[in-house]
């Protein structure tokens, strides 16, 4: 059984189950407070509410940053909220308390302090605010009352505090934690839910906004008012429909002003059947109302408990004459002793009465409880008062003290107040008897102390000096070290002032408070030298010059600090009493001081801007430091409410402040210079400094990645601006790369920048001047208006196509309808979702939405926003719309049944949306599926037609005739050998990025264009372009490069690219990262290392792969030199790559690397190939090039003399594959034959022609050699080669494969060189921490003698190494840990591509998702005995298959992010493929998969069995003999659409 042992953890239990958010507001985020430790343990137990479908949601927010304003946007959203607090926050939070009082929200409020004892006075202080307040005083009491504050709020509509004194509860047994069935009979989840339907149209955070909480009532005949009313309430005519019976006298009430908030329940009984009772009607909600409930909700408490409660609780004789009223939390500790008292004490015979209904004040209720015979009463409160003499309930009781209350003919009884202060329970008894013997002299004293002095406990609690975040040391060190001694910081945490709390000591207010009175003596002592200096009672006359001196130079701080020593030597030697008076304040004779105050980004929220106005209004020379440490992934753009003031903008609309804006971890050296320029600057400076952290003990690589992410995407731009500029220099200084962003901001802000500019006109024109090309000024309603505007004299009617789109398709197809819509004589637009204003869609008459599918069945990136806006409308009336939804999606993409759901998702929910809202169809919905023949414009050429059917449209006459779409083949022909716009592109400085139609034709010269994933949504929704960087692929033919090419490679990636360098899967470098600007120096660098990048990729023949072979050196080195000859025959004779790369600045081709070239292409022609094109050597025994995965396979075979004799060719293999479409299938290579050394490259070349010629060039997808091979039949195809040969192949010579992974450690060749294979995971060469191998490699390569060699698993191999270098070389390989080897075998066998965030075409993480993979999957090869055993385990982001993972014994494709398509069964030669065996599988799911399987293999493996075939003659999954039945008998079969 659970049980509870803190009030706090109660509480927690029943917020949990009784709300849908919960608000936990912490002193700071990296410290749990008593409540939100708790409330995460329930969390991750998995619990739920009692009241919703889902469990609450669990927002930690810090008392610094008006944690209260967090409370609006739920409460909005018609979610139950709770708060858990400590009771600092109140007082600072009034103004929302009065609004939140309307709502019902329910505060839990713990009332210990960082003494150890509770202090009423923020609750008294709050007392009028509307809310009605109940207090615990046991542990039992603290569960109970917390069950009865939700369902009090939540049956009233209006806002319950609960509150209670943790600290007297330490002696509290545990209680029993099981109350799921109290919670569920006493909160009402159907009113919960009514709550959550209720339109709530308060939209702003203020108070008075309309809402009043309410109950309703039937109005009756007139009648007189039942002599059981309440005593001294207003008669009303009304009989509450809500009320079962009439109220005892409860008295009037403080809370009766309370007027906002939502309807109560009408669970109650009507009025009476003898009352004529007329239509209900609403009113405010009173104490009655708020009393009868808590009486229903009690009794019923009381009916499952037995557990009585009562508004006050009297205990003791019913003939006591006197009694304590006990405001505090000793309540028990003097009940027990009273209980205790001997007949001698003072206070035996007394009752004790105890407030546990706070508000409303039912003074008649208490007067009823407290015996008559009660003549004197002691009012006991825990609330320290300095500035009041009475204190508040004092006072409330003698509002509760009538004639009528007391007997006839006796006078009222006479009432003392004390204050209480902390009790022990050793201390009780001497309490009591001093509290009862002045209570019961003739003349009592008021105001007593009672325990340790409250104030002395409150000095206590002051001197508790807030911390500051252990990160946001960076700028304090920053200003200690550029101001040292000359630093003052006003609202230091450190500061002791006497008598004033740490709480204010360090808000601005009070430190520009501190600043004023030091500027304010500085003055004085200014005005005393003056007047010194005429007077003569210095003992000397030597004073009175340096003084006059000074005083008139006193604000020159270079003049007055030279001056103020000579003053000051002056005075000390004088002697005189004016003299030593004037000492005392010697340090003031300095004007050197750099004064300074530092915050938070609490200052930008309303309740802390008022401290930063007055220092920008009052002109001092006053410098502010805030810090602002909110993630950009946290930023407040989700919660309007919890907006920030933009303080730089807000200061520069002064004119007469120095502002800046800066980021430590961004740019260091603009911190400094912002800093020196804020201390000289005459006047107010601001420096707002950036430092992001989620937990105060962030580490400052988690601060750094969020500070990189904010300034990149512009939401923390880095500026200066310096009103007092000189004319010649810029006011405004933008120091931030990207600036696009930030100008954005300040026109969307606000219009703040419009109003700068009016109020500096000069800062205007220089702007506009300098940045306005990069300013974003068409925004949504802009553009529409103009747009309108244009067309509205056109005839027909209108047409507004709306797309979401993330791959083009959906957006193609849009504009393509709005064309083909202007055609037909109808007035349309096009334009993405999210830039259409919504507002205007329920004035369009026609309306047709495209979407496509992105992720698990959501919505693209630019149709997010506006789904999500017209999801959560229940406002938005389309009536009077006709609209028409045409979706795209693929039906298989996630084959298992339960998924179906996905398919096409967006644009399901969307056309069932808009038809909930009132659109009116013009036709069914459209569904486009890439299972189709012609994918999805199957479905779309199907559904159009009935489009123009419906809109009357259908039979225009003179259509014009539409251009094709524009296709690869277009490309390339118009291209004039591949030169397109390139060079143009290039020199285009306003985007990073180049054409489409360039991003195709730089593929032909070894460059993609491709963006930073990780960042693309985030830069997408602020409005800028995607960061464009672009990869270059190096042509290496056989991967064998020299040291000094290594260095150059190194040097690349490191000026160049982004510091790291990939080795591929094609035995080639390849640089990532890599900005527009810098492409063509790399592309030189790259040639002046005698490489090149000409086609290294493109539908050309690409890098010649060649097995790296370090055992027979001699024989490798026959193999490559055909590769290489391979390779330079089949290189494209464009002179394109010279003229755009290769030219100096005189215009002059510098080429290095071959030989000048004409424009001509003999092979290609001038559209080149249908598709890629790739040629690879193996070297029996190792297949570790993947021979039967390329369009030409070569397996060399060796002579008697152990050198090359000749080839087996192979053909048609490929990867290439698309999700789901089984028309696309992987494919290992075909024998055709034997061919010599001599004619291999010929061979090569017509394989290469007739697949030219006979390629798809309409179908990319069907464009690969493997698809035209199986289209033409292998045999004709081989004949077709050997007719344009002029030669026949020979019979295969026969050849044995071992493996097809690379051999690690040291090797020695025939000739006694050694050769090291070392393990570089997925290829990737970069520095960390932990390893720096990119150094290591660089200082090997400076030394090196021989050869580099890439593998084609992406490892590589320290070549050629003599036995005079091997203890040189490895000793450098362990100095840089390049030695290791020591992995398992999976490992070792493994290999992915890059996928995110590079790719443009990943759906899933690959080579930052492998390793762990391994990782989780290593203890199972441990345990079964498999650690050194080889299994190949290949990863790719996407179906292209770089990685070759359909030959691998066990391949992950990925599907979407953190989904992939599990194959197995892929032979460990490479020469078989692998099958699906399950689809779009997560990472549990595929551990809970292969773990299994490894054991089972472990165990039931044959005599050197490999795991691959293992599964296939176990029959796991079968065996796939052929690319065409890649898709056949698959372990998981995908279903069909039902």
């Amino acid at each position: 059984m659970t049980t509870l042992s803190s009030p706090e953890e109660a509480v927690a239990r029943v917020a949990y189950l009784a709300s849908d958010v919960i608000l936990s507001v912490q002193h700071s985020l990296s410290l749990e407070s008593a409540f939100s430790t708790h409330l995460r343990d329930i969390a991750s137990s998995g619990a739920r509410s009692l009241i919703a479908p889902h469990a609450p949601k669990i927002q930690a927010v810090r008392e610094s940053n008006d944690p209260l304003l967090s409370a609006l946007k739920p409460i909005r959203a018609g979610r139950l909220l709770t708060v858990t607090t400590s009771s600092s926050i109140l007082i600072q939070s009034i103004s929302h308390l009065y609004k939140l009082a309307q709502y019902p929200v329910v505060l839990h409020v713990s009332l210990k302090n960082s003494n150890g004892s509770g202090d009423y006075s923020d609750i008294s202080a709050i007392r009028q605010t509307g809310f009605t307040f109940l207090h615990s005083e046991s542990l039992t009491e603290a569960k109970d009352l917390a069950l009865t504050a939700h369902a009090l709020a939540l049956r009233l509509g209006k806002g319950v505090i609960h509150f209670f004194d943790s600290s007297k509860f330490a002696e509290d047994k545990p209680v029993s934690g099981d109350f799921k069935k109290l919670v569920g009979s006493l909160v009402n989840s159907d009113l919960a839910q009514k709550y959550r339907e209720e339109k709530n149209d308060d939209s702003t955070i203020y108070a008075d906004s309309g809402r009043m909480a309410t109950v309703e009532e039937a109005t009756v005949d007139p009648a007189p008012t039942p002599s059981s009313a309440p005593s001294g309430a207003t008669s009303m005519n009304t009989a509450a429909t809500r009320l079962a019976s009439p109220p005892p006298n409860i008295g009037s009430s403080s809370s009766d002003s309370s007027r906002r908030g939502s309807n109560s329940d009408d669970a109650r009984s009507s009025a009476t059947s003898m009352t004529s009772v007329t239509p209900l009607e609403s009113r405010p909600v009173s104490s009655e109302d708020i009393y009868n409930d808590l009486t229903s909700i009690w009794d019923k408490i009381f009916e499952l408990t037995g557990r009585r409660y009562k508004p006050f609780e009297y205990t003791g004789p019913e003939n006591a004459t006197s009694a304590l009223i006990t405001f505090g939390a000793d309540a028990g500790t003097l009940g027990r002793t009273i209980d205790d008292a001997s007949p001698t004490d003072s206070y035996s015979g007394a009752g004790l009465i105890t407030v546990r209904l706070y508000r409303p004040w039912l003074g008649r209720m208490l007067m009823q409880q407290m015996p008559i015979s009660v003549r004197r009463i002691a009012i006991l409160e825990q609330v320290p008062r300095r500035t009041t003499k009475w204190g508040p309930l004092l006072l409330d009781f003698l509002t509760s003290i009538t004639p009528r209350s007391t007997s006839p003919g006796t006078s009222p009884p006479t009432i003392v107040g004390y204050q209480l202060g902390r009790l022990e329970s050793s201390t009780a008894r001497q309490a009591l008897n001093g509290i009862f013997s002045n209570l019961l002299s003739d003349h009592p004293m008021q105001n007593l102390e009672v325990g340790t002095s409250t104030t002395a406990l409150q000095s206590l609690r002051d001197q508790a000096n807030p911390e500051q975040p252990g990160v946001e040391n960076a700028y304090m060190k920053i200003l200690n070290q550029v101001f040292d001694s000359r630093l003052y910081l006003a609202n230091r945490t450190e500061a002791r002032d006497a008598g004033v709390s740490s709480k204010h000591r360090t808000n601005p207010e009070y430190g520009f408070g501190s600043l004023i009175a030091r500027i304010e003596r500085r003055r004085n002592l200014v005005e005393r030298a003056k007047d010194a200096a005429k007077a003569r009672n210095f003992i000397t006359d030597a004073p009175r010059k340096w003084l006059l001196q000074w005083a008139l130079d006193a604000e020159d701080s270079q003049k007055c600090n030279p001056l103020a020593e000579q003053v000051i030597t002056r005075l000390s030697t004088d002697g005189s009493p004016l003299a030593q008076e004037l000492l005392r304040s010697k340090q003031l004779f300095f004007n050197s001081e750099s004064r300074w105050l530092m915050g938070s980004d609490a200052w930008a929220y309303d309740l802390g801007n008022s401290g930063v106005h007055h220092v920008l209004a009052s002109g001092l020379n006053v410098n502010m430091l805030i810090v602002d440490s909110q993630p950009y992934s946290e930023h407040a753009a989700s919660d309007a409410t919890r907006r920030k003031k933009d303080i730089g903008l807000y200061a520069m609309n002064f004119g007469n402040a120095y502002v800046a804006s800066v980021a430590v971890y961004s740019s260091y050296t603009q911190v400094l210079e912002a800093m020196i320029e804020a201390d000289k600057f005459n006047g107010p400076s601001i420096v707002l400094a950036y430092l992001p952290y989620n937990q105060e003990n962030d580490s400052p690589l988690t601060v750094l990645q969020e500070t990189k992410k904010a300034v990149d995407l512009g939401y923390w731009p880095l500026y200066r601006w310096h009103p007092a500029a000189d004319d010649h220099e810029p006011k405004f200084q933008l120091d931030s790369e990207r600036i696009k962003k930030e100008l954005d901001d300040f026109l969307r802000r606000d219009n703040q920048l419009t109003q700068l500019m009016r109020r500096q006109p000069e800062f205007a024109p220089s702007l506009a001047a300098d940045y306005g090309s990069e300013v974003r000024d068409l925004q949504k309603r802009k553009a529409k208006d103009a747009y309108d505007k244009l067309i509205e004299g056109l005839a027909g009617a209108p047409m507004t196509v709306l797309f979401a789109s993330d791959n083009g398709n959906a957006e193609s197809l849009a504009k393509r309808l709005s064309n083909r819509g202007k055609a037909r004589g109808l007035k349309t637009m096009a334009l993405a979702m999210d830039d259409y204003p919504l507002d205007d869609l329920s004035r369009e008459e026609n309306v047709v939405l495209i979407t496509s599918t992105a992720g698990q069945g959501e919505f693209p990136q630019n149709g997010r926003s506006f789904w999500e806006a017209v999801k959560n409308s229940t406002d938005l009336d389309l009536e009077t719309v006709n609209f028409a939804v045409f979706a795209l999606g693929d039906s298989h993409y996630w084959p298992r049944k339960e998924d179906k759901i996905y398919y096409n998702k967006p644009g399901k929910d969307l056309n069932n949306k808009i038809m909930s809202l009132g659109g009116r169809p013009l036709v069914d919905i459209g569904l486009g599926d890439d299972q189709d023949p012609d994918s999805y414009q199957t479905g779309y050429a199907e559904w159009e037609p009935k489009l123009w059917q419906a809109m009357g449209v259908a039979n225009v006459e003179g259509l014009p005739e539409e251009p094709p779409p524009i296709t690869n083949e277009d490309i390339k022909i118009e291209s004039n050998f591949l030169r397109g716009t390139i060079e143009e592109g290039l020199q285009d400085m306003s985007t990073g990025a180049i054409s489409a139609s360039d991003g195709q034709l730089t593929k032909f010269h070894g460059t993609y264009q491709q963006d930073d994933r990780d960042l693309r949504d985030k830069r997408k929704a602020e409005g800028l372009e995607p960061a464009y960087a672009f990869m270059i692929r190096c042509r290496l033919p056989g991967g064998v490069a020299t040291p000094s090419q290594w260095l150059q490679m190194d040097d690349i990636s490191t000026n160049l690219g982004n510091e790291t360098m990939k080795l591929t899967t094609r035995q080639t470098f390849q640089f990532h990262g890599v900005v527009k600007t810098k492409l063509r120096p790399a592309m030189q660098a790259i040639n002046k290392a005698l490489m090149t990048t000409l086609a290294a990729c493109g539908d050309v023949n690409r890098n010649v792969m060649c097995s790296s072979l370090p055992q027979a050196s001699q024989y490798h080195a026959d193999v490559h030199a055909v590769s290489y000859k391979i390779s330079d025959h089949l290189l494209p004779s464009t002179s394109a790559y010279h003229e755009i790369w290769l030219k100096d600045e005189h215009d002059k081709k510098t080429q290095i690397a071959g030989d000048a070239v004409v424009d001509t292409e003999p092979l290609y022609g001038p559209t080149y190939l249908p598709r890629k094109f790739k040629i690879t050597i193996a070297i029996p025994p190792h297949n570790d090039t993947d021979v039967y995965a390329h369009d030409v396979g070569l397996i060399a075979i060796k002579g008697p003399d152990n050198r090359l004799q000749g080839f087996n060719m192979l053909a048609g293999g490929g990867m290439g594959v698309t999700h789901n479409n089984k028309k696309t299938y992987p494919r290992t290579g075909s024998m055709l034959g034997y061919v010599s050394p001599e004619d291999v490259h010929i061979a090569c070349e017509k394989v290469m022609l007739v697949q030219r010629d006979n390629g798809d060039r309409k179908n990319r997808k069907h464009a690969r050699l493997k698809y035209t091979i199986d289209d033409m039949g292998l045999d004709v195809f081989r004949s077709k080669v050997e007719e344009i040969w002029g030669q026949k192949f020979e019979e295969p010579r026969p050849f044995r494969f071992d493996s097809n992974i690379d051999t690690f450690g040291w090797q020695k060749d025939e000739k006694g060189n050694h050769h090291f294979t070392m393990f570089i995971e997925n290829g990737r060469i970069e520095d960390t921490p932990d390893f720096p191998m990119k150094t290591g490699l660089r200082e090997i390569a400076k030394i090196h003698m021989g050869e580099f060699r890439l593998t084609g698993n992406q490892h590589l191999i320290l070549s050629d190494v003599s036995s005079d270098q091997l203890p040189t070389m490895k000793e450098m390989l362990a100095k840089y840990k390049l030695d290791n080897t020591n992995f398992s075998g999976m490992r070792l066998s493994s290999s992915a591509c890059v996928a995110f965030p590079t790719c443009g075409l990943a759906m899933a993480e690959s080579e930052r998702y492998l390793p762990e993979l391994i990782t989780k999957l290593e203890g199972t090869l441990e345990e079964s005995g498999l650690r050194q055993d080889s299994i190949v385990m290949r990863v790719t982001g996407c179906p292209n298959g770089c990685a070759r993972p359909w030959l691998a014994e066990v391949g992950l494709v990925g599907k979407s992010y953190g989904a992939y398509n599990l194959y197995l069964g892929g032979g460990y030669h490479g020469q078989r493929l692998n099958k699906l065996y399950r689809s779009s599988i997560m990472e549990p799911e595929i551990l809970d998969i292969l773990k299994p399987l490894i054991k089972r293999y472990a165990i039931e493996r044959g005599d050197g069995e490999k795991f691959g075939d293992f599964l296939v003659r176990s029959e796991v999954i079968k065996e796939t003999t052929e690319g065409k039945t890649f898709h056949e008998d698959t372990a998981e079969l995908e279903e069909e659409d039902e």
